[in-house]
């Protein structure tokens, strides 16, 4: 885990505009020489804005030190494995709520009652998640039947939306014909 990791040294990417979690693209180059000096970028891709950082060996860790590391981590791998499956698990419920949230205030097909099953969800998988104990398939359970529901809700806006399009396109037509008709008399 990140958190469990040696701070070597960090910078900031400035002068990214505002967006949405996810859509910024940076580009992240790690070059380690044969002397251990670190060399690190950043680039955001929309902006072409860099910044970089040089991070020389300082001796700030003994070999024993590191070699405590190594034994460490090596102990609390399962535990790691654990806890690195309910963060994958916590992210995709993060990312599942934003895009439910954001259909809501899109979908016009929708039933009222289609869009408060949703809504409902959304509630009952925030509560899951504000649980700091929450079971790791408690909260892919309730992650998958909101992703089901906005699913469902998504293939309803499509059909009612090509239907209401192939209706006022054959209306569209129907009308075509009359004024061909009252021209040609």
């Amino acid at each position: 885990m990140a958190a469990d990791n040696q701070l070597m040294g960090q910078f900031d990417l400035v002068g990214i505009p505002p967006a949405p979690r996810g859509v910024p693209q940076v580009e992240v180059t790690f070059d380690i020489d044969a002397n251990g000096i670190c060399h690190v970028s950043a680039k955001d891709k929309a902006t072409g804005k860099t910044q970089n950082i040089t991070i020389t060996a300082h001796g700030g860790l003994s070999k024993e030190q590191i070699e405590q590391m190594i034994r460490d981590s090596e102990q609390h791998a399962e535990a790691d494995r654990v806890k690195r499956e309910l963060v994958e698990v916590r992210n995709n419920a993060e990312t599942q709520l934003n895009t439910a949230e954001k259909q809501l205030g899109e979908w016009k097909y929708v039933s009222d009652a289609e869009k408060d099953n949703v809504k409902t969800l959304v509630s009952e998988l925030r509560k899951a998640m504000e649980n700091p104990n929450v079971a790791k398939d408690d909260l892919s359970a309730a992650t998958d039947k909101l992703q089901k529901a906005v699913m469902e809700c998504g293939r309803t806006e499509y059909q009612q939306a090509a239907a209401a399009n192939s209706s006022s396109s054959s209306t569209t037509g129907e009308q075509q014909q009359q004024q061909n008709k009252s021209s040609n008399e």
